[in-house]
């Protein structure tokens, strides 16, 4: 047995921890006037609450969990591209690429091929 699953848990928990942080940090701006930032926080925080129930799936080999851990990253990680890519000013540190980039990836790495499907009983392993 492959321990993917767990380190796909693992990944999917810090991803979660940065959305809750982005999700706070987003409610002080609501003090100085910015009201909309309440939506921005809430959705983060929901967001991270949704990666969180999924992560769980994903360790209990729940077979919809690793689909929607797919679909999840796979957003992210297309998002994440267009923010690189646009000229818009958009964060391009080391840690942003780190969080932005390789998280989303390394996850959709672990949860994707025949052997995952295998640890979630989708598939067979042996050829016929």
């Amino acid at each position: 047995m492959s321990s993917r699953p767990e380190a796909a848990f693992v990944l999917l928990i810090l991803q979660s921890t940065f959305w809750v942080g982005a999700g706070l940090s987003a409610f002080p701006f609501v003090l100085g006037g910015e009201v909309f930032m309440v939506a921005f926080g809430a959705a983060s925080l929901l967001l991270a609450a949704c990666a969180c129930v999924l992560a769980i799936g994903v360790v209990r080999r729940r077979r919809a969990a690793r689909r929607w851990v797919m679909v999840l990253e796979s957003i992210c990680l297309a998002g994440s591209l267009v923010l690189v890519a646009a000229p818009i000013g958009a964060n391009r540190g080391p840690v942003s690429l780190l969080v932005n980039l390789a998280l989303p990836l390394a996850v959709l790495l672990l949860v994707r091929g025949r052997r995952m499907r295998v640890h979630f009983g989708i598939a067979s392993l042996a050829v016929e």
